[in-house]
């Protein structure tokens, strides 16, 4: 391992998800980077939100979403990660699924590390699941976690 990817999500079991990633990442001396991915969806629901604020006077832009994400990703690896532990953090807009493989490909990752649910193969096969995907789609390693707090 020398580049890895970790997908930060808001929830809890993203904490321990980054600090497995990052004791891995220290230990061979990988270059740690960690991404959260905003959706379109949400993207738009934001803006929308702050557009029906009457005297609200802001442009909220991909610019501004893609620096809360990127702000979202630090956040978790200074609380998770102590000083010892190197990281980058990045933010994008889009699809989950292509954004996390194209931002891979981007920074030459050879290891992606994602929570993921915990589904039955036929609720994988019905709702879809994004570790599957990436599972399937990565051109190398991919450190699964899941917890029951879902």
């Amino acid at each position: 391992m020398e580049r890895a990817l970790v997908v930060i999500e808001p929830k809890e079991a993203t904490k321990e998800l980054v600090s497995e990633a990052g004791t891995l990442a220290a230990g061979v001396g990988a270059e740690l980077l960690l991404l959260h991915v905003t959706t379109e969806e949400e993207f738009q629901s934001r803006k929308n939100s702050l557009e029906k604020i009457g005297d609200f006077d802001t442009d909220y832009g991909i610019d501004n979403a893609q620096r809360g994400a990127e702000q979202f990703a630090h956040k978790i690896g200074k609380d998770v990660l102590d000083d010892t532990v190197e990281f980058s953090s990045l933010g994008r807009i889009g699809d989950p699924q292509r954004t996390i493989l194209r931002t891979a490909d981007e920074f030459d990752v050879d290891h992606l590390f994602i929570h993921g649910k915990q589904r039955s193969p036929a609720g994988k096969a019905v709702f879809g699941d994004l570790a599957q995907a990436l599972i399937l789609e990565f051109d190398g390693p991919v450190t699964v976690t899941t917890s029951k707090e879902e």
